[in-house]
């Protein structure tokens, strides 16, 4: 099996001077403020603050599920404002996946039509190699005919991890994916996570308030008040927190 190899030194997604605004006058809301960033292929990048500082907001905004008021967004070479919502939403299927703190999964379906699910109305077909590999080293050989119904909170979160990767997206945005699971599911996702970026070659962009998650990535970078004040590479926990003591997070 051939995997993915991280094309170093490329970027994967970036914006540039980007902004996002809620409201007007007296109760105008600066979420992102004039924020250039960029994201590297092949690499871990995890976004940390205060609550309400605009984590959710970057992801939002890079991954084109949101707007942003001023500024630009770009996946690869393309810039997202300058597309239709149609190629907007195929550019999103075909190269961009998504896990989020809510599992998303449909209950009616079991594990293995999950995973499948968005290459299935997209009307693509899988590679049965790369699938296996994944669900493989996901823990999931056994579980794929159970409905979510019948899986764990970590084992859901898996589902969707591996429906994430299947079709090979260039770039994972990850919000939260820990969030609703316990310390021993948290760790295994996260440990996933990391081999994807580096047995696989991709890149994950993902938000987190923990610093044991941040330390799984190869970056972080840390937004205040919607403007991104500081970065550090190759994380610890105990380097995430001494950070993170000086935003008052």
């Amino acid at each position: 099996m051939t995997t993915m190899q991280a094309i170093s030194g490329t970027t994967a997604a970036r914006l540039d001077g980007g902004s996002k605004i809620y409201g007007a006058g007296d109760t105008e809301v600066r979420a992102l403020d004039n924020v250039t960033v960029e994201f590297e292929a092949g690499r871990y990048t995890a976004i940390m603050g205060p609550s309400g500082s605009g984590k959710s907001t970057l992801l939002h905004c890079t991954a084109g599920l949101d707007d942003l008021s001023d500024g630009r967004v770009y996946i690869g070479d393309v810039e997202l404002g300058s597309l239709k919502e149609k190629d907007l939403t195929l550019l999103r299927r075909e190269k961009v996946g998504f896990v989020f703190q809510a599992f998303n999964l449909i209950p009616t379906l079991n594990a293995r039509e999950n995973v499948l699910l968005p290459m299935l109305i997209a009307g693509e077909d899988h590679d049965d190699a790369w699938f296996e590999q994944v669900v493989g080293i996901l823990g999931l050989g056994d579980r794929l005919s159970h409905r979510p119904s019948e899986l764990s909170g970590g084992q859901q979160q898996r589902v969707a991890a591996a429906r994430a990767l299947v079709s090979r997206p260039e770039i994972i945005f990850a919000d939260e994916p820990s969030g609703n699971l316990d310390s021993k599911s948290a760790a295994e996702l996260l440990d996933f996570m990391r081999r994807a970026v580096k047995e696989f070659g991709q890149t994950i962009v993902m938000v987190t308030h923990d610093p044991v998650a941040a330390s799984y990535a190869d970056r972080v970078v840390f937004l205040e008040d919607g403007k991104i004040v500081d970065e550090l590479h190759n994380p610890t926990t105990d380097s995430v927190i001494d950070r993170m003591r000086q935003f008052g997070a």
